[in-house]
């Protein structure tokens, strides 16, 4: 393991060197680092929610409709939360396929995983079928629960114009009339709703390692319930 920022890495360069297939010009490339570089700067990763913070409880609906509750998913286990962009996302596609080969560590230690994008279902159909996974794939229609999150951002004006002209329609992509996204993140929340690890970035390059979970799922695994589960912010479900 330990390879998924390798390819990353690997994937930008050629990205940024303007080669295909998406032959980027030197001012989209631009664009992007002043888009990450603002977002870094606002400080709102750091604002976003942290080990030791209650979760918000959602419910969202799955790729074919059916919703998938995380109070439901906490009562057998630890839970895997992945926010990513959408499947037009190159970077966050491979982050997908990163955790499924990592499933079944994590179900070995009796954890689940989701993850959770603004797109619609139709789309999540999509992320399932081209990366071959088989966790759920769940739609934040409107961003609320990466908003609770605190991971909800709007894009800026020049940065929409990027993505209009590169054909990546937000609006049709998540059924939004914003061009807003979620900073990808993966955290792990242990059953009495706490976060037990985090990390966000405000550089959509940049993911964790799916074994870097390891360990809080392992921490997860063996805790005990004495008290009373924790009382998170609660979302409609």
């Amino acid at each position: 393991m330990g390879n998924l920022q390798t390819k990353l890495d690997a994937f930008r360069a050629n990205l940024e060197a303007g080669n295909p297939p998406y032959n980027a010009s030197s001012s989209v490339v631009e664009a992007m680092h002043r888009a990450t570089a603002e977002l870094k700067s606002s400080g709102q990763a750091e604002r976003a929610l942290k080990v030791g913070d209650g979760a918000p409880v959602f419910g969202l609906k799955d790729s074919e409709g059916d919703v998938v509750s995380s109070s439901v998913l906490l009562e057998t286990g630890p839970l895997i939360v992945n926010f990513f962009r959408g499947v037009w996302c190159p970077y966050c596609n491979m982050e997908l396929q990163a955790l499924q080969s990592a499933l079944p560590d994590y179900k070995t230690l009796g954890a689940n995983l989701v993850a959770i994008s603004p797109q619609t279902q139709p789309n999540s159909r999509k992320s399932v079928r081209e990366n071959g996974l088989t966790y759920p794939m769940l739609s934040d229609i409107g961003g609320e629960v990466g908003a609770a999150f605190g991971l909800k951002f709007g894009l800026p004006g020049y940065l929409v114009e990027l993505y209009r002209k590169a054909k990546i329609d937000l609006p049709r992509f998540n059924d939004d009339p914003e061009w807003t996204l979620p900073m990808p993140a993966r955290y792990v929340i242990s059953r009495s709703g706490l976060i037990v690890y985090a990390d966000v970035s405000a550089d959509y390059t940049r993911r964790p390692e799916p074994e870097e979970l390891l360990p809080a799922l392992r921490n997860a695994t063996i805790e005990r319930l004495p008290f009373p589960a924790a009382s998170p912010s609660h979302l409609p479900t």
